[in-house]
């Protein structure tokens, strides 16, 4: 399986509110920028648009390296709370409704077509990628906004 590497973000200005989201997607020499926003939306909504998009254009099996700033989506994955949650109906361990089941189950169902190795990466620091993915993302956001 081909090997590919990608970086998401996304942003919220108010939360809920306008949002965008931005990934890059590298294969070799190749490199791939996405991003896209909504009106009316929320940061962990953004930011698991972001992945579900990067990973919805590949084009066959892929072994994933996913970078991200998003505590929220690496502890889901990696510890496996989106799958109990799922497995649950969308409710958490706490009894309390999971949020974005829509988005989740997009992701979810993804995931079993890719392998994937998750990344956290420190926001608003020294990653060239990340820090693209977040001026993508706010740019998106205010072109929503309307500022």
């Amino acid at each position: 399986m081909k090997t590919v590497t990608i970086y998401t973000d996304g942003a919220c200005s108010g939360n809920p509110g306008p949002g965008g989201w931005g990934a890059i997607l590298l294969y070799g020499e190749h490199k791939k920028e996405l991003s896209g926003g909504e009106a009316q939306t929320t940061n962990n909504r953004m930011e698991l648009t972001a992945v579900i998009r990067a990973l919805s254009c590949l084009k066959e099996p892929c072994i994933v390296e996913l970078w991200s700033d998003s505590k929220y989506i690496i502890d889901a994955l990696e510890k496996g709370w989106a799958v109990g949650w799922r497995k649950r109906g969308w409710v958490k361990a706490d009894k309390k409704p999971a949020l974005n089941p829509d988005l989740w189950e997009q992701l979810l169902d993804l995931l079993e077509v890719h392998e994937l190795h998750c990344h956290w990466v420190k926001g608003h620091a020294e990653n060239a990628f990340n820090n693209r993915c977040d001026e993508m993302a706010v740019a998106e956001s205010r072109k929503v906004k309307g500022t």
